[in-house]
Parts: C-alpha cells; sequence; structure tokens
C-alpha cells in the first residue's frame, strides 16, 4: 500500500512538472506534436534493452491491438494537451480534467443505458459547480463561449483520448506486465507522433541550453509518469486511479501561478478541490 501511495504521488508531481516545461517549450516556439515525438522517442531508446527479455511469440492479437490503440489515443491526447498548454493557463486546464468523469457517467447513459445514482448526480453537480469558480475567473465566465475557445476545446479532446488511452493501457497490462506496457506506450506513441509531425511539416527546434534542459526533463518526467501510472493500474481499478490523479488538478493551480504568474489563484483552489471531490465521488460511487 505504501508502494503504491508513493507511485501515486509521483504520478501527480511528474504529470504536473512536465505539464510546466511543455508550456514553457511551446512559448518558445517548438511544435506541441514535436515535443511529443521527442519525448517518446527519447524513452524508446530508453527501453531498448528491454526488448531482448520479451517473449514476442507469446502475444496475443488482442495485446498487439490494445498496444496500438493505447499508442494512437496516447498520441493524440498527449499532443491536443500540449497544445491546450500552448494557448492557454496551467491553472484552469489542469481542474478541467476532472470532466473526464462527467463524459464517462454521459458515456455510459447514452451508449450502455446506464443511469447513474444519487451519488454520481452529486458527484456531477459538484464538477460543475467547481468549474464555475475556475470558468469564472476567464474573460468569458462559464459559458458556452468559454468551450469554443481553442485551449478548453484541445483540453476536452485530450481528456478523451487519454481516459480511452488509461484502458488499453490496463489491457496490455492484465495481458502482459508493466514493463512490456510501458514499452509498447512509448514505441507507438512515437511511431504516431512521428505521422504527425511528418504531416503537418513541424521540425523546426531551438538548440540552445534552455530547449535541450527542457527537453530532457520532459522525457525523465513523462517516463516517471507513465511507469508510475502503470505501477498504479496494476495494483488498483483503473477508475480509483483515474480519482487519485485528480489531486493533480490542484498542483497544476499552484505551479501556474508560482512558472506562470497566473492570477486569482484562491478562487481557482477553491474551484479544483470542489471539482477532485466530485470526481473522486462521481468515479468511485457512480
Amino acid at each position: 500500500m505504501i508502494t503504491t501511495s508513493l507511485a501515486v504521488l509521483i504520478r501527480i508531481f511528474s504529470n504536473s512538472m512536465s505539464n510546466v516545461y511543455q508550456k514553457q517549450l511551446t512559448a518558445n516556439g517548438l511544435s506541441p506534436f514535436l515535443i511529443n515525438f521527442i519525448m517518446y522517442c527519447g524513452l524508446t531508446v530508453c527501453c531498448i534493452p528491454l526488448v531482448f527479455s520479451f517473449n514476442w511469440t507469446g502475444f496475443s492479437d488482442e495485446l498487439w491491438l490494445s498496444a496500438v490503440l493505447g499508442g494512437l489515443c496516447g498520441a493524440l491526447g498527449n499532443s491536443f494537451l500540449v497544445k491546450a498548454l500552448e494557448n492557454g493557463e496551467l491553472s484552469v486546464l489542469g481542474p478541467v480534467n476532472a470532466y473526464k468523469s462527467v463524459v464517462a457517467m454521459a458515456a455510459g447513459i447514452f451508449i450502455l443505458g446506464e443511469l447513474p445514482s444519487a451519488a454520481g448526480l452529486l458527484g456531477m453537480v459538484l464538477v460543475i459547480a467547481g468549474s464555475y469558480f475556475i470558468f469564472d475567473t476567464q474573460d468569458e465566465g462559464f459559458s458556452y463561449k468559454l468551450l469554443r475557445r481553442k485551449d478548453i476545446r484541445y483540453r476536452i479532446y485530450a481528456l478523451m483520448f487519454t481516459a480511452l488511452e488509461a484502458v488499453f493501457i490496463k489491457n496490455v497490462i492484465t495481458l502482459s506486465d508493466i514493463k512490456t506496457s510501458f514499452f509498447f506506450w512509448c514505441f507507438f506513441g512515437m511511431v504516431f507522433t512521428f505521422l504527425m509531425v511528418l504531416v503537418r511539416r513541424e521540425f523546426q527546434i531551438n538548440r540552445n541550453s534552455f530547449v535541450l534542459s527542457r527537453l530532457l526533463l520532459i522525457i525523465i518526467l513523462m517516463g516517471l509518469m507513465q511507469y508510475s501510472t502503470n505501477f498504479v493500474f496494476a495494483r488498483m481499478n483503473v477508475s480509483y486511479a483515474l480519482a487519485l490523479f485528480q489531486l493533480s488538478a490542484v498542483l497544476s493551480v499552484v505551479l501556474g501561478w508560482k512558472y506562470f504568474k497566473e492570477t486569482q489563484v484562491r478562487k481557482k483552489l477553491f474551484g479544483s478541490l470542489i471539482m477532485v471531490i466530485g470526481s473522486v465521488i462521481l468515479i468511485l460511487w457512480k
């Protein structure tokens, strides 16, 4: 239990700090897709020694399919996330991730015919109420106009794809192990982000010490983030893990204030806490 709790904390910290450095690089003109390709590529190179320890003939078709789809969803999710950070505030975009649970509940209603319980409805109300305080710090306020903003739309796309990614990763872990899942996440993420960079022809990079150091930190932090995520997924229900990961919303507000001088921190923290509570209720007691 102590080891799992430590992995959750590592995941929350590494994910939030990598967002900080990703935002710094996009502010320096780097393409979000190129940032993610370099990250995936660096991690894949680090994973080369693992390749020789795998029983490749023992991998099932289901594992390969989940690995490919997980890599695609991860590449899209991470790219949309960095694209959102390029255009928006970290202290606003971090808490938006709590809407992942609302999206999951809505999908359950319309696709599976699952009606939410009283606790589920309470959780949804809290998420929406908390987001009111977050979005009220923006010029558009809590409105449809806000949802049309690029950063908010990209963040919603990111949470949808990363939610799907979590399911595929969990399946790969179930069919193999943590190391195998981590390698496939890195490799297929690299493949799909390379295709994105190739299509968009975004290859330019400033090779100064600031950019290179931030890219190295992103590789390290994202590696820690994903491996700790896999570690947690292997030891508990995905929905429980995703609920715990929502705590990164509060850290995102603090980091947005510290690194980017983002304002109205108290109001954002209050809204973030409400959203985290609502998300946890919705995920665990839906």
